[in-house]
């Protein structure tokens, strides 16, 4: 068997590898993410789920056993191994870097925000309520434009120091207003704690985490066991994002990094290894030829047999490192150059060779160990689109847009989503930016909501990292609007990235059109028909002090009686008994109107000399940030795990720009709204985890403002179901109801006398056949499954079924007639891998962990 992770379709694939077809297919918790097998038979199959940060156990020698589940403490458990002792080891992909956020931008004078509190301009502070405090001394570096206006009062990025003290970037001690006697300035309880786990141990006997490794690293990608001394390895990357203003991290804010630890001496310190040890940051340039030599974005690694050596794959910088057993590199060279986007990698001892993955060039390399160069090189099919292709690299490639090598926007846009912190990437001698004028829509013009707007200050304060996901046509970007459209950052490849220049007019072109192909996922909250959830369990938030005691645990959530009776309805005034939350957020993006309102209604305002759209800032943010971008909603249900009421909050950043709230139920009960009771604060919070873009219920009312188009994923897309015996389920009763709708494609998978063969539904009960001319309706191709021949059902999305089921390099000829046709001239010789590359799953051709969405 062949058990293959599909992160999309929450589930994992059982493959029959001699008759090449899938068994079974396997519910897991979402976005699975890796999968090992153990020796021990208490828990034989182990899974790991980075969104409700568990991992599952399964029994594969008794299909019919429900799986059991071991809670994480910490965000996206991924990558998994086994120790020498029989012990998992999960590496925690957002594990967190000991940064935390100490809200300072909050206007006092506002009725909008009153949690948490203004800390930095606490007098008990080191700067005695100075703010923004000094970063250099009694100063700023670099120096203020001294013809700008004073700036904002601001949120700072504190780091937690070995000592357990609370320090900035200047050595600022703020420990007593994060864990110590005035904790509560801050908005935390005393003892407030973060939590630094990045590799969870499980005893598999007990089923129990036994320890956890900290301080590793920020974001843990790749996790390997050395054969023989047993001690765990990890790479991935450390952020810097302590350290304020842009021109002091340029090139310098992410460190690429190795760790290892002895498992059986859980007291030890662990090695920890800077992997581009020829760099040292004091430059955001170095020469072309010391830039070839950086590894960046690292997702794979693999152990030589004797434990000397290990296999460094960089994603980013197209290349392998390697090292010895404390991560220092190794190599005959610098590096060992591959195909594009090197991810997972594999030791044949046995041949002296490597296998990696070229996920991005849709190859695989073959390296010589002992010369340590790539002697050959294999393609497989790869249907994704041109645009991806050509576009992604001024995403992921290191070496291409950076001044030292290891950094690229992807560093901080981690798979085009986020690393969950805050950044000041501010400028205390940039220039001042005006805001309004044709560029911004200032509220869209509604009374109340486009006044006190004040210009764009070059020191802007921490803001969180946005996610890529359909950012293009929802222009301006950036937290604050301050960037009309995607060209505007081409600065940032030399002022943030370090490069000699920015892109050519054509490659900034080529940036956007992969950026514009990129899609909101699945929501996990929605229901199949991609309703909304009527009581979705709201396990992690906890209450505000409004409505009683803070910190108990929120009760259900009913997340279309949020939608239809507070959020939509004009009538209720939830925002100080004025506007209703879809005045601002409209649906279904959550986020401001690209129109103007007149006495003659909403006037769609035409788009900018890019093609860039107006969405409408607010100068209603609640803080000292008078021009804030509306923001879009669909991926609030990523930014949770902030709490000031425990002492474990798994991270340090959360809601509002500059992360400073500590999760949805605190901000709802925010004093600017008006919630009846903790129910409906439930409730609300319900709405914003299941706020997907798409398929919510009514019509707009009078007043509301028009919408720009969501791009989204239904929430069925990726779902399957495999079947043993003639009959439908409800499960497939549900698919094919919502193909029929035009809601999702639904494409089948099996064999035919030992052939591969699809099928992709056409309507009507019908579906169309992998062959010129042949349809079966839905009676005959249930016929086909039997307990040896079994037939798996995916939902895809809409305009992608005849390509997942039925002529996948969409040439125009049916799979099966093409192979058919193909194979005499193929005759004699020997496919490498032992087959074609049929996507079972359904997963877009990508079902392995290797950190790249598959919707990409």
């Amino acid at each position: 068997e062949l058990w293959v992770v599909n992160q999309l379709s929450d589930s994992v694939s059982v493959v029959d590898v001699p008759n090449r077809i899938v068994k079974r297919t396997l519910a897991t918790g979402d976005e699975p993410a890796d999968v090992i097998f153990s020796t021990d038979p208490q828990r034989p199959a182990l899974v790991s789920c980075s969104r409700p940060d568990t991992v599952q156990v399964f029994f594969p020698d008794e299909p019919g056993r429900a799986p059991e589940t071991i809670a994480i403490e910490g965000e996206e458990p991924r990558a998994m191994a086994l120790d020498l002792a029989g012990r998992l080891h999960v590496a925690l992909f957002e594990s967190g870097n000991g940064t935390t956020i100490l809200a300072g931008g909050g206007d006092d004078g506002d009725d909008t925000i009153d949690f948490p509190p203004n800390a930095v301009s606490d007098p008990r502070g080191p700067y005695s309520g100075t703010n923004p405090p000094p970063n250099d001394g009694d100063s700023f570096s670099p120096a203020p434009e001294p013809l700008n206006p004073p700036p904002p009062a601001v949120g700072l990025i504190v780091r937690e120091a070995a000592d357990g003290t609370w320090l900035d970037d200047n050595g600022g001690d703020w420990t007593s207003l994060v864990s110590g006697e005035f904790a509560s300035g801050s908005g935390r309880i005393q003892g407030w704690g973060l939590l630094d786990n990045d590799v969870a141990a499980i005893d598999l006997g007990t089923g129990a985490v036994s320890a956890y490794a900290e301080g590793l690293m920020n974001i843990c990608m790749a996790i390997a066991v050395n054969p023989v001394s047993g001690h765990v390895a990890v790479v991935g990357t450390e952020a810097t994002n302590e350290v304020r203003f842009e021109p002091n991290v340029n090139g310098t804010f992410v460190r690429v990094m190795f760790a290892s630890f002895d498992p059986g001496a859980p007291d030890s310190p662990p090695m920890i290894t800077d992997l581009n040890p020829h760099l040292d940051y004091s430059t955001p340039q170095v020469a072309q030829v010391l830039r070839d030599q950086s590894i960046g974005d690292p997702r794979g690694i693999a152990w030589k047999a004797d434990g000397s050596k290990a296999y460094i794959t960089g994603m980013g910088s197209n290349n392998l490192v390697v090292v010895d057993q404390g991560g220092a590199r190794s190599g005959l060279a610098p590096t060992i150059e591959v195909g594009e986007g090197p991810t997972g990698i594999v030791a044949d001892d046995a041949r002296g060779q490597l296998y990696v993955l070229n996920r991005f060039e849709a190859t695989i390399s073959v390296v010589d160990t002992a010369g340590e160069t790539e002697i050959a090189k294999i393609a497989f099919f790869d249907p994704t689109p041109e645009p991806i292709k050509i576009g992604r690299r001024h995403l992921y490639d290191t070496h291409l847009t950076s001044g030292l090598g290891h950094v690229s926007c992807a560093s901080c846009h981690v798979d085009s989503r986020t690393d969950r912190l805050a950044w000041d990437l501010g400028d205390p001698g940039g220039e001042m930016v005006r805001v309004g004028g044709p560029r911004h829509n200032l509220g869209a013009n509604f009374p109340g909501l486009s006044s006190n707007f004040t210009d764009f200050h070059p020191m802007k304060g921490p803001m969180t990292t946005q996610t890529l996901q359909d950012i293009i046509g929802k222009e301006p970007h950036h937290w604050r609007g301050d960037r009309d459209g995607i060209e505007s950052f081409n600065g940032a490849f030399g002022s943030l990235l370090g490069d000699d220049t920015g892109l050519t007019q054509l490659e900034m072109q080529e940036f956007e059109d992969y950026l514009a192909t990129i899609t909101i996922p699945p929501n996990p909250f929605r229901g199949l028909d991609n309703s909304l959830p009527t009581d979705l369990p709201l396990p992690g938030q906890v209450t505000g002090d409004r409505f009683g005691p803070q910190g108990q645990p929120m009760p259900n959530g009913d997340a279309l009686s949020a939608f239809t009776d507070i959020y939509r309805p004009l009538s209720r005034g939830i925002d100080r008994g004025a506007f209703a939350c879809i005045t601002c957020h409209t649906v279904p993006l959550g986020m401001g109107t690209d129109t103007r309102f007149s006495l003659n209604g909403f006037a769609p305002i035409a788009a900018g000399p890019r093609g860039e759209h107006h969405h409408a800032l607010v100068s209603v943010d609640g803080s000292f940030q008078r021009a804030i971008k509306v923001p879009q909603l669909r991926t609030l249900y990523d930014k949770l795990g902030f709490d000031m009421t425990s002492t474990k909050s798994r991270s340090g950043f959360g809601i509002l720009h500059d992360g400073s709230v500590d999760g949805l139920s605190r901000f709802l009960s925010e004093s600017a709204f008006e919630p009846a009771d903790n129910q409906e604060v439930a409730d609300l919070v319900a709405l914003m985890m299941a706020f997907s873009g798409s398929d919510f219920p009514g019509s707009a009312e009078t007043f509301e403002p028009p919408v720009t188009a969501s791009l989204d994923a239904h929430a069925a897309v990726g779902q399957q179901v495999t079947l043993t015996v003639a009959a439908s389920t409800p499960k497939l009763d549900a698919f094919v109801a919502l193909a029929e709708a035009a809601e999702i494609d639904l494409v089948a998978h099996s064999t035919v006398d030992g052939t591969p063969r699809a099928w992709h539904h056409v309507g009507g009960s019908q579906f169309a056949a992998d062959q010129v001319g042949a349809t079966e309706s839905l009676a005959q191709l249930l016929a086909r499954a039997t307990p040896s021949v079994p037939l798996t059902f995916t939902c895809v999305p809409t305009g992608c079924g005849e390509r997942l089921g039925g002529d996948r390099d969409r040439d125009g000829l049916p799979d099966y007639d093409e192979v058919r046709d193909f194979a005499p001239s193929i005759t004699g010789h020997q496919n490498p891998f032992q087959g074609n590359a049929t996507d079972s799953t359904g997963d877009n051709g990508s079902t392995s962990p290797d950190g790249v969405p598959d919707g990409e």
